[in-house]
């Protein structure tokens, strides 16, 4: 019986020695042919790596500022007589916005201005009194006095019924109206918004390390999201003298010339100065880049080994860079490259450090220092 059962565990464990034998065998002629088989060509689209002359700029984030921006208020109370301009009407300076109802102060008015006129005859005759040594100057003193408050009653009347009339305090765009006919406004009630947009202020920051380069006068183009096809031109008109201490960043203004109104207050905008010197750069589309934690790098090409009569393959291999500013769909390379290395401007996805690729720049990302939404 034990003669029996060793037989059948030597049979089953030759059985699958031979199986296991064989399985690794086949894997083994697999690996081999695998390991001999060439590794499949990578198609890339590729540019030269070219020298440009590359004007340095300092880009930020802005915002766009009215040039006068308030929010008309009412001074004295009392019920809206007349509403005198359209909502996002332009406007001059002393134009009529708002009339409130005044009759009450023209009625007290001619009361004051007839008071006056009694104060100043009894001033005159007290003076010719005077005059004759017929009263005391303390009469006369006193008829003065009485003149004098009499015409300060008038003045005072008067100014109440100019804030009666809500003008514009200079040109301007108004906003939508907030008043209407008939409504009770009280002292502080606002009216409507008026905003200065002739020409604009853009307001935006800048490291610390940036003060040096900064002077009033030079350059500046800003960019908005409503007019993608448009640059305006403006001037830098300020540097704050401080620092802020939270950010380490600089206040910068600008003023931009704005008179079809195109830029509006409260716009989110971006803000370039281009400066003065230019040098000579390596200037590469920004999807040659590829980003890493440990460093920013591009595949450069460079022609392999091939066997006699057969083309040289191009090898991917990939090199670390130093990179400058954007400018675009362009970014300057620094250190790390010569002209007229070719470069991998798409298909990084796929490569890896040797592998073997062929160019093929049908489609081809933008390299454009000003590019359009509708550029890929």
């Amino acid at each position: 019986m034990k003669t029996r059962i060793v037989l059948t565990v030597a049979v089953a464990v030759a059985l699958l020695g031979a199986i296991f034998g064989a399985k690794y065998l086949q894997m083994r002629k697999m690996a081999a042919a695998m390991a001999s088989r060439p590794a499949p060509v990578v198609t890339v689209s590729a540019a030269t790596a070219d020298e440009q002359d590359w004007r340095d700029a300092m880009h930020a984030i802005a915002t766009i500022e009215s040039r006068a921006g308030i929010v008309v208020r009412a001074e004295v109370e009392g019920r809206v007589e007349r509403v005198a301009f359209a909502s996002g009407a332009t406007v001059r300076q002393g134009d009529l916005l708002v009339e409130i109802e005044s009759s009450v102060e023209q009625a007290q008015l001619a009361g004051l201005e007839a008071t006056a006129r009694l104060a100043a005859a009894n001033a005159e005759r007290t003076r010719e009194l005077r005059a004759s040594l017929t009263n005391s100057q303390a009469e006369l003193d006193a008829s003065e006095a009485e003149l004098a408050r009499a015409h300060a009653a008038v003045e005072e009347k008067r100014a109440t019924l100019a804030k009666k009339r809500i003008v514009a305090p200079f040109d301007g765009r108004v906003g939508i109206t907030r008043v209407d006919p008939g409504q009770f406004l009280n002292k502080g009630d606002a009216v409507v918004e008026l905003e200065a947009i002739d020409s604009v202020y853009v307001d935006f920051g800048l490291p610390q390390q940036d003060v040096a380069k900064l002077a009033p006068g030079m350059t500046l183009t800003v960019t908005v999201d409503a007019y993608p096809d448009r640059e305006f031109s403006g001037t830098l008109e300020a540097v704050n003298p401080r620092i802020s201490e939270s950010t380490r960043n600089v206040r910068v203004r600008g003023v931009v010339p704005n008179p079809d109104g195109a830029l509006r207050p409260g716009m989110f905008a971006r803000a370039r100065i281009d400066l003065a010197e230019t040098r000579r750069v390596i200037v590469l589309p920004t999807a040659a880049i590829v980003y890493n934690p440990y460093g920013d790098a591009v595949y450069v090409l460079t022609p392999g080994e091939a066997p006699a009569g057969a083309k040289a393959p191009l090898i991917a291999r990939q090199q670390f860079v130093q990179l400058g500013a954007t400018r675009g769909s362009q970014v300057a390379i620094l250190g790390g490259l010569k002209p007229g290395d070719q470069i991998v401007t798409s298909g990084q996805i796929k490569l890896r450090s040797g592998l073997a690729v062929q160019v093929n720049n049908t489609v081809a990302p933008s390299a454009n220092p000003a590019p359009t939404p509708t550029e890929g």
